[in-house]
């Protein structure tokens, strides 16, 4: 039994001398601590939207968003976000951005507005408590398999914006992506966009590769930027000009990608690998 009383007692002892020794372990301490807070705050957060909403509404997103909100700080991350007021628009738009890890949870929590919820991949929604949250969020799951499931569920999605006055979070990119550059768009998002005439906002986060390097087993404190640009009108345009329109995005968000990104490069210095 003396024995046992030992253990949590050399837990602590070990820990902070392994988050300060080896960066191997802090990164899957970190990834673990980020995923199982992540469900214990679901945990906690499942009664109160039930409590709230009485079951799935998207107004429960203020009450994730909140609760959400402080576990950059565990994390020794912080956000500097530049254009907020281009997120000042009156009624339904699709906000798109860049996807690199599960961190851009906090990016999004960090700005998300109201009436505003995202498109996630259908088998979120089995990740136990992390996946009720989101259907109780209002969250939009799409079978990425089925290119007919997801144009059916873009299209109703289309009809929800328009008569529930709601927003929408894609990430046109459809995979996590860190390889220093944006991967080419998908048109769903634009699709949407258009099909509900309906502005586009652009969200940049810049790259994660100043603290977070998965292949090298870093997760460190450091700063991610957020720049909002501004919107882009789809009043008038057709399925014709989709192309187009995903074409001008991704230029825009990949121009403003490599600004951000190298911004904080210079002012942190070369990455050590």
């Amino acid at each position: 039994m003396d024995v046992l009383w030992m253990i949590p007692l050399l837990l602590l002892m070990i820990i902070p001398l392994l988050m300060c020794t080896s960066s191997t372990f802090v990164f899957y301490f970190k990834k673990f601590f980020y995923v199982a807070w992540m469900m214990v705050l679901a945990l906690i957060a499942i009664p109160l939207c039930i409590l709230k909403s009485g079951g799935r509404d998207i107004e429960n997103m203020r009450i994730i968003r909140f609760m959400v909100r402080h576990v950059k700080y565990l994390l020794g991350l912080r956000f500097e976000v530049s254009g907020w007021e281009h997120l000042q628009t009156e009624g339904p738009y699709v906000v798109i951005s860049n996807h690199q890890s599960s961190l851009d949870v906090l990016g999004l929590m960090e700005i998300l507005p109201d009436r505003c919820t995202t498109i996630a991949k259908k088998e979120l929604v089995y990740a136990g408590t992390v996946g009720l949250i989101c259907w109780l969020g209002g969250i939009v799951f799409i079978n990425r398999k089925k290119t007919s499931d997801a144009k059916s569920v873009m299209a109703d999605a289309a009809k929800t914006m328009l008569d529930d006055q709601i927003r929408l979070w894609v990430f046109p990119e459809g995979t996590r992506n860190q390889n220093g550059d944006l991967l080419p768009f998908k048109k769903g998002a634009f699709h949407l966009a258009v099909q509900a005439q309906v502005p586009i906002i652009p969200v940049v986060f810049s790259s994660y590769s100043n603290f977070y390097l998965r292949k090298e087993k870093q997760f460190k404190s450091g700063i991610i930027r957020l720049k909002i640009l501004p919107k882009i009108e789809t009043k008038g345009m057709t399925s014709d000009d989709v192309s187009s329109l995903s074409d001008k995005s991704f230029d825009l968000m990949r121009a403003a990608f490599l600004d951000i990104s190298d911004s904080i490069t210079r002012s942190n210095g070369p990455v050590r690998h």
